[in-house]
């Protein structure tokens, strides 16, 4: 599956939670989404938790 239909899907389920569900569902919704988007490039191997919490270079530091 592309990347725009992916998009296309994610566009119509914002779309209807904004719709059916106010502008609340709408921010929950694409909240959720986000996190999931997130979550499935971490378990793709995309990402990685040292990605979040990386430490600060002290050579850098002056």
């Amino acid at each position: 599956m592309s990347m725009a239909v992916i998009g296309l899907i994610a566009g119509m389920a914002l779309g209807f939670a904004g719709y059916f569900g106010g502008f609340g569902a709408f921010l929950l919704v694409a909240a959720l989404g986000g996190f999931g988007f997130v979550v499935g490039r971490f378990l793709d191997g995309d990402l990685r938790a040292e990605d979040f919490f990386r430490m600060r270079d002290e050579s850098r530091r002056r």
